[in-house]
């Protein structure tokens, strides 16, 4: 579920990024990039839990 959540959010801040560039809003534009940084945290920190877990597996 955070993968998808963390694409999910990716998504929204490029919107919101592009959205404020071509609105010449700087503010926008910056909480858009924000924005996809919090996926991309989102996304890795589902990646690694999901290794965790495959780790785990292995040592039973």
């Amino acid at each position: 579920m955070g993968k998808l959540k963390g694409k999910a959010e990716q998504v929204k801040g490029k919107t919101k990024e592009e959205i404020g560039s071509m609105t010449d809003d700087r503010t926008l534009e910056m909480k858009g990039k924000a924005q996809k940084a919090e996926g991309r945290i989102e996304e890795s920190a589902a990646d690694a839990a999901a290794r965790m877990r495959r780790i785990a597996e292995k040592k039973r």
